[in-house]
């Protein structure tokens, strides 16, 4: 909406600056976090009131988690989802297409998680609506955005997965890309997912993560500083920073309740919206296996739990004392802070580590 004040910009001066990512970014991630922050304790107080005895806890967790999270309301992905929406509408640019199909993903995503969430809460029971039904509604999601991700770019790149270290090595997918894409954001959004287990452990994680991506976006969608780096440019993706640094600010009002002892706990609405906004943009900028470089404590989480489930139904041997992994640290004895402070400590190095990538071609 402030984009259109650049059309004032003529008799208005001040108004030119709307024209810069960068501001709006920054404007972006200040007006999230203030509605978080303002409205947190509204939307707090409602949900509890309206949850009773809060998110149902996993009987087959850790049992500690019995007593000292019993009680706690979920759905705290509102709070987020509705700082990001409200601040990306306020900076981004409208007619850029690439923000409203990330934004649909991370609603649509967020959409199942709110389902999901709202059927443990009403049942009292940790097990949501069909897994089945859940991925087949979040493949229709994905793939439709990674359709229009393939009609918004040239060919062949569009269809194309690059690998990064290298300056023009690419692996072109056709139309199979659409479900190759797919298959990224579904994966990414269920492993933020399942790594939302512990006070604080995910939205740091996604926080840095989406601090990276919006660093990505600008550089991939300024035809100066790719052809500088020497990476693919997108025209368009640039805007994506704006809805990273929304995320951001949210994120941050989030983690202040969510701190430990959390007043709110993320829920499914959260985490699968996330997930889903992180993989669509790694989608668009054509940076997917960078995701699983930069989110890869998420992978590892996911994998813990492949690997757990595969095992046992293999040998009837488990592999961790308890997956999703953040719980096997939990069965070693370390307590909550030290997982998820170590955890936010090994996503600031995966982050570095996958924007080193942006120079090593």
């Amino acid at each position: 909406m402030f984009y259109w004040l650049i059309d004032l910009s003529s008799s208005v001066p001040v108004f030119n600056v709307f024209r810069y990512i960068t501001f709006r970014t920054g404007g972006a991630m200040v007006t999230a976090a203030l509605f978080v922050f303002l409205f947190g304790p509204w939307i707090i107080d409602n949900l509890r009131l309206r949850q009773g005895k809060g998110q149902p806890i996993r009987t087959d967790g850790p049992q500690s988690h019995l007593v000292s999270k019993k009680g706690t309301p979920t759905m705290g992905g509102l709070m987020i989802l509705s700082g990001l929406v409200v601040s990306t509408v306020l900076w981004a640019n409208p007619r850029n297409p690439y923000v409203w199909v990330v934004l649909a993903v991370t609603l649509g995503f967020g959409f199942v998680g709110f389902y999901d969430d709202y059927l443990k809460v009403t049942k009292q029971t940790h097990a949501g609506f069909s897994g089945r039904t859940r991925l087949l509604i979040e493949f229709l999601i994905a793939g439709a955005a990674c359709f229009a991700f393939v009609w918004l770019g040239r060919e062949p790149f569009a269809t194309s997965l690059v690998i990064p270290f290298f300056k023009d090595v690419a692996l072109n997918f056709g139309w199979f890309f659409v479900i190759f894409g797919a298959f990224i954001v579904v994966g990414a959004g269920n492993a933020v997912n399942l790594t939302d287990g512990l006070d604080g452990l995910a939205i740091v994680p996604v926080m840095i993560a989406s601090l990276s991506f919006g660093m990505i976006s600008y550089l991939v969608g300024n035809a100066v500083f790719s052809d500088y780096l020497q990476i693919n440019y997108v025209a368009g993706t640039g805007e994506l920073a704006v809805l990273c640094g929304a995320v951001l600010g949210a994120g941050l009002g989030f983690l202040w309740f969510n701190a430990p002892p959390a007043s709110i706990f993320m829920g499914d609405t959260g985490s699968l919206a996330l997930g889903g906004m992180l993989g669509s943009i790694a989608v668009a900028v054509k940076h997917e296996i960078v995701l699983a470089v930069i989110g890869g404590l998420f992978v590892l989480e996911a994998v813990s739990v492949i690997v757990q489930v595969a095992s046992f139904k293999l040998t009837g041997k488990r592999v961790f004392k308890m997956a999703p992994i953040h719980h096997h640290f939990e069965q070693l004895g370390w307590t909550e802070p030290q997982i998820v402070i170590r955890f936010w400590i090994i996503s600031v190095m995966l982050a570095l580590a996958g924007l080193s990538t942006l120079k090593l071609r």
